[in-house]
């Protein structure tokens, strides 16, 4: 396995800080694209807006740059992390551009292992209850339920109760109307990507943009304020 040492930034902050740092937003933004073009006037706008975390997903070119860019960009105002992370070698890779946690789709035991390694969290992707636990005794401490739109939030209702302290992270397919139904089904966050993000990565809207982020925080405060 490579080893990797990380920034001193990301191991003071540590594992639990990156994950606080997500819930405090209650909304990753997930940045897919087939290129990072507009990722960081985006990233910029999104911070603007009130967004503090947000996910590059590796399928889009220029990826690392973009991560790279973005925390030099926003200094500190958001945490920065990596999506669709499927090999040890992209994690390393990842890692030295900058981001402060890692994303999968499914469950990657030496991107995990790598990871943690670095003191770099690493949210792997889950489906079925056993595939939650699993993640969990690999040590990780927040869960992605993906593909979560395909359940809805009941699922999470259910899983959760045998389950109260694995923490979920649903993301894939959720609609801005749907994401307080999640948060109070049990969610620390949600992941939103196209329902969010629209054209904008395309250099589309930033005004349409801005309605659609003003939507997607105002249910995480309807949510947690119970109104």
């Amino acid at each position: 396995m490579t080893e990797v040492t990380a920034p001193s930034p990301r191991t003071a902050r540590g594992e639990v800080t990156v994950k606080q740092r997500i819930s405090k937003s209650g909304i990753v933004a997930v940045l897919r694209a087939p290129d990072a073009a507009h990722f960081v006037p985006v990233a910029q706008k999104l911070v603007e807006l009130g967004v503090t975390a947000i996910e590059v997903t590796l399928t889009a070119r220029n990826a690392l740059q973009a991560i790279a860019a973005i925390r030099a960009e926003t200094s500190g105002e958001v945490v920065v992390g990596a999506g669709t992370v499927l090999t040890e070698r992209d994690a390393t890779a990842c890692i030295h551009a900058g981001a402060e946690f890692l994303v999968a789709p499914a469950l990657v035991p030496e991107v995990i292992r790598l990871g943690l390694s670095a003191s770099t969290p690493v949210y792997p992707g889950a489906f079925t209850p056993s595939e939650f636990v699993a993640a969990s005794r690999q040590g990780v401490d927040l869960v992605k339920l993906f593909p979560a739109a395909v359940v809805g939030p009941g699922y999470l209702t259910s899983l959760r109760a045998p389950l109260p302290d694995i923490d979920v992270m649903p993301t894939g397919g959720i609609r801005i109307e749907d994401v307080a139904a999640w948060l109070t089904a049990g969610a620390v966050a949600v992941g939103l990507g196209g329902p969010l993000l629209g054209d904008a990565l395309e250099g589309g809207s930033t005004e349409a943009l801005r309605h659609r982020v003003h939507a997607a925080l105002g249910a995480v405060h309807a949510a947690r304020s119970g109104t």
